[in-house]
């Protein structure tokens, strides 16, 4: 591989950080950029809601490496973003102007707070993605204050559980009948919910937001789709994230739900994606998925850098066939998912040595889909090793 050669990585966060370290690991020598569109050195998001929203981390505790490790690995880390992709010249563009020519180029732009379309610009009202947001919620968690989160979702439900911990009257608004029901279906949403109820959490299921409503400049109520309304001093609007393509969209790529790609995270070529922002083809299940999982983000960077090396040494490139995989810790509770957990699945419920330890298992037609470990981290993997050897579907 000829050492003259430029690779960029488009996106600083987990995705691009696995990529560039994976692409020096397994020999590139040639030119690596890394665009951070932020100030800060790239960092872990997870953290956000849970120690760095209760205080016990700082802000700098999440970097996922300090500076001179860039400068070991020989990368150019520019905190610049992108504003554009030329397929066919091989060019990104950046958002100072210039442009940046590439023989291969990994996106790993990630995704983007969705907004409610009422309200949403008051202040008061917050999204929690990164550093800058963090920083803000973490400020308007006062003693006192009243915390109204919007969504019951993974990153809700964490920020609820944290507000708790900090002594916060709170509130969840989720229009779904259970909290995380896409994430673990309707069952152990229920279990959920009974874990929030009983930390003193009012949680108001099956109904919308229909606005925020201000009051002197700042939000002081949400306004329900069912008429109700809920006081509050500061509200987190958590109802999913949109993945970052819009700079992408003269590019000529196909954007869906999130860049397009086949089994190899290739969207073009020259051209891979990573992380939340790439939706690929999983041969495992044999169908497409795009996944906003930290785990899978670090797995999709190495994935893509490997299969980018491949590709200009013209070599045969390796399907990515990850078992997805998320967590999330609210309260004292761990909760930790392999393989997928669809809605409809028949789950049995299987007891662990101790109280408070416990094992769901999802199963589709009789088959094992996935497993869902309730502070159980060691009761759960031998269904992920069985999950893990049955064959890649074709």
């Amino acid at each position: 591989m000829a050492e003259t050669q430029n690779i960029v990585v488009v996106g600083g966060g987990a995705a691009g950080v696995a990529a560039v370290e994976t692409l020096r690991r397994d020999g590139y020598t040639g030119s690596l950029t890394l665009l951070c569109g932020e100030s800060a050195l790239p960092y872990d998001r997870p953290p956000l809601s849970k120690q760095v929203l209760t205080g016990a981390w700082e802000l700098e505790r999440t970097q996922l490496r300090d500076a001179q490790q860039y400068r070991d690995l020989g990368v150019d880390l520019r905190h610049l973003g992108a504003t554009g992709l030329d397929v066919a010249g091989r060019r990104v563009r950046l958002a100072d102007g210039t442009e940046l020519p590439y023989d291969g180029v990994i996106l790993a732009t990630g995704v983007q707070p969705r907004r409610l379309p009422a309200g949403h610009d008051l202040p008061g009202v917050h999204v929690l993605r990164g550093h800058v947001d963090a920083e803000g919620l973490r400020g308007a968690l006062t003693p006192g204050t009243r915390l109204v989160v919007v969504g019951a979702g993974l990153i809700g439900l964490e920020v609820a559980a944290s507000a708790r911990g900090l002594g916060l009257d709170v509130t969840v608004v989720e229009p779904a009948a259970q909290p995380m029901l896409r994430q673990v279906g309707p069952r152990i949403g229920a279990i959920i919910a009974d874990l929030h109820r009983e930390q003193g959490v009012d949680l108001r299921l099956g109904v919308g937001v229909a606005e925020l409503r201000g009051d002197g400049g700042a939000v002081n109520a949400v306004v329900l789709s069912d008429g109700g309304v809920v006081d509050a001093d500061c509200v987190l609007v958590s109802i999913g994230a949109e993945p970052t393509v819009d700079w992408l969209r003269d590019s000529g790529l196909t954007l869906g739900n999130g860049v397009e790609c086949d089994e190899f995270c290739r969207a073009a070529p020259g051209v891979y994606a990573a992380g939340d922002v790439a939706s690929w083809v999983n041969p495992r299940y044999g169908r497409r998925m795009r996944l906003e999982h930290r785990t899978n983000a670090s797995e999709q960077g190495g994935a893509a850098a490997q299969n980018l090396l491949r590709d200009l040494a013209g070599e045969e490139r390796k399907p990515f066939t990850p078992l997805p995989y998320f967590w999330t810790d609210q309260y004292t509770v761990k909760i930790q998912a392999h393989g997928v957990l669809p809605e409809d699945a028949d789950i049995e419920i299987e007891q662990g040595p101790a109280e408070g330890r416990w094992v769901a298992v999802y199963r589709t037609g009789g088959q094992l889909t996935g497993v869902l470990g309730w502070n159980a981290p060691t009761l759960v993997l031998p269904y992920r090793r069985r999950m893990l050897e049955e064959a890649v579907a074709s």
